[in-house]
């Protein structure tokens, strides 16, 4: 089966950067997530969302690559949230700790309402 290659979407909500992720997580998708998230920061938000929900597959490469979004966002005083995660991944991000410093929401409309009150 061919990969499905990254693809981010930048999106404003509710005065929250949306980035809207489809394909695959990996060691392939650093430029697409980076570029993204550079897209989103450029507009100074308080908070930046991961939308998950078109996301097929996330290697340890690509929680690497999250990691590595969530020290950028703590080094601007920026929170980073999640949402649309499959159960197996909300898993994942329990087990390596990221939930523990990033929102983890079950979907888009709840991550905008708990940036809202937070």
């Amino acid at each position: 089966m061919p990969a499905k290659y990254l693809e981010a979407e930048v999106r404003q909500e509710a005065g929250v950067a949306v980035i809207e992720l489809r394909g695959e997580i990996d060691g392939f998708a650093q430029e697409a997530l980076t570029a993204a998230y550079e897209e989103a920061e450029a507009g100074r938000p308080e908070t930046v969302l991961l939308d998950f929900e078109r996301v097929d597959y996330i290697n340890s490469t690509g929680i690497a690559l999250i990691v590595g979004l969530l020290a950028k966002a703590r080094a601007a005083k920026r929170r980073l949230l999640a949402c649309n995660l499959s159960d197996h991944y909300v898993e994942i991000f329990n087990i390596t700790r990221l939930s523990d410093f990033m929102g983890v929401y079950p979907d888009r409309n709840s991550a905008l309402e708990g940036a809202a009150t937070t």
